[in-house]
């Protein structure tokens, strides 16, 4: 049939059920010239059709059936002996309607389409695990992700002058670690300056872990100068709503004591380099030590103002402020019985660091 011109021909009418082209041979049909873009297929009926045997290999149906119809085409006979592995279909079908046909039977196991489809598995050494696609990395070695390379920090929040009372106050807070977990040590406290030339501090060392996103635990030891004695500490610190720095820790003392500290601070900016800084703290104990100036209850109040200005990238803010501080509750009794201030203020001057 390879000089046969069927481009005119309409199948539409045909009844090939009952036809046995199961030894039937088209290797040798040419249909590249045939023009099927008019036939219609609709009515074709090859239930009946036993085309087991069928050999397609060299068939070529390179022409246009861009507009064939096959939407009423019934195929559910006996194909699935039908070998398409040869077959050419490399012509125009984009318009081609299969919506309609019933291909449950054909068995397309040996077709092969490897040559006009995308995609399959990736060489093995399309990319290699770590991304680098044989790049060294250079004198720096490969990259290591912050999370789990320790680092080490220094923060110094008050290191400034009290001009009234004649006392330099600091608060400093070191630590080394991850961002999952740390060793901090912590220290506050005043030196005076006068002829007796005392230093009370509260130092501890803790481990510290984050809580949550804006919250972060620490536990640890403590040792408190002033009254001479250990403790054991833990805390939340971090920060609330608007910004806001807070920190709660507690003090279970050798001796039963338990001291409770109090604090908040918000930086308000003027502008990129000029802060406004407003600190408050509030000091409690859980029962008297007369010994050492402490009643039970809240016993101290100090808020302190500072203006600073940020140089050097932001890590160094000198600064000038003014300071109050006052007694509470039962404590002012006691500070008066012992002759001394129950209420102070006084200009103060420093400096804020960090590295």
């Amino acid at each position: 049939m390879s000089d046969m011109d069927m481009s005119n021909m309409d199948h539409s009418g045909m009844d090939m059920s009952n036809m046995d082209m199961s030894n039937m041979d088209h290797g040798s049909m040419d249909m590249s010239g045939m023009d099927m873009s008019d036939m219609d297929h609709s009515s074709m009926d090859m239930s009946g059709m036993d085309m087991s045997d069928m050999d397609h290999s060299g068939m070529d149906m390179s022409g246009d059936m861009s507009d064939m119809d096959h939407s009423g085409m019934d195929m559910s006979g006996d194909m699935s002996d039908m070998d398409h592995s040869g077959m050419d279909m490399s012509g125009d079908m984009s318009g081609m309607d299969h919506s309609g046909m019933d291909m449950s039977g054909m068995d397309h196991g040996s077709m092969d389409m490897s040559g006009g489809m995308q995609g399959g598995k990736a060489p093995a050494d399309a990319r290699s695990p770590d991304y680098s696609n044989g790049v060294p990395y250079g004198r720096f070695g490969k990259p290591v992700m912050m999370d789990s390379l320790p680092l080490w920090g220094v923060s110094v929040e008050t290191l400034g002058y009290q001009f009234e009372n004649d006392q330099i106050d600091f608060e400093f807070d070191t630590w080394y670690g991850t961002d999952s977990n740390r060793v901090t040590l912590r220290s506050e406290g005043s030196a005076q300056t006068n002829d007796d030339k005392e230093i009370d501090s509260l130092t501890s060392l803790a481990y510290w872990k984050p809580l949550g996103i804006f919250w972060n635990g620490e536990a640890g030891i403590a040792y408190n100068t002033e009254n001479d004695k250990s403790a054991i500490m833990a805390g939340i610190v971090g920060t609330a709503p608007y910004f806001v720095e807070t920190d709660a820790r507690a003090y279970l003392y050798t001796d039963g004591q338990v001291q409770l500290d109090l604090g908040t601070a918000y930086e308000w900016r003027l502008d990129q380099r000029w802060v406004v800084r407003p600190e408050l703290e509030l000091t409690a104990f859980s029962k008297d030590d007369t010994d050492n100036g402490i009643t039970k209850g809240f016993n101290e109040f100090e808020a302190e103002v500072r203006l600073a200005y940020e140089t050097f990238s932001r890590q160094l803010a000198p600064y000038v402020g003014f300071s109050y501080k006052s007694a509470l509750g039962d404590a002012r009794d006691l500070r008066r019985q012992e002759d001394e201030d129950v209420d102070s203020n006084s200009l103060t001057a420093g400096v804020m660091f960090w590295f």
